[in-house]
């Protein structure tokens, strides 16, 4: 049987639960890597927070098809569909984080903010 490099038949329904969890898994990996970068001591991370953290979720969902698709997973192999899905998870959280970000007020003069030390 030849194993073609997407999985897109119709055992692989665009509303499965399966969908969901790649939304709601590359929701989390973004605003969680979004947030850390926000912390970070350095302003470039600090400025570049929602692209690092949509970078990471991207390259963990991208890395997640790849193991389907050399069977480490055990799944029907690679599918574009599961890939649209990352994506949107990931669109989510970068827009939600830019309306935070967005209409987040400016501290006051006296009020620290906290930076972790990497």
């Amino acid at each position: 049987m030849e194993k073609t490099l997407f999985n897109d038949g119709g055992e692989d329904p665009w509303l499965a639960p399966d969908k969901f969890y790649h939304v709601i898994f590359c929701f989390t990996i973004s605003l969680l890597f979004s947030t850390l970068a926000s912390l970070s001591r350095y302003s470039f991370l600090r400025r570049h927070s929602i692209w690092i953290g949509s970078a990471f979720s991207l390259a963990a969902g991208a890395a997640k098809e790849a193991a389907d698709q050399f069977g480490i997973f055990p799944s029907a192999g690679a599918s574009a569909r599961d890939a649209v899905a990352d994506s949107v998870g990931v669109v989510i959280a970068a827009l939600l984080l830019f309306i935070w970000k967005c209409r987040r007020s400016r501290p006051d003069p006296g009020q620290t903010r906290p930076i972790l030390p990497i």
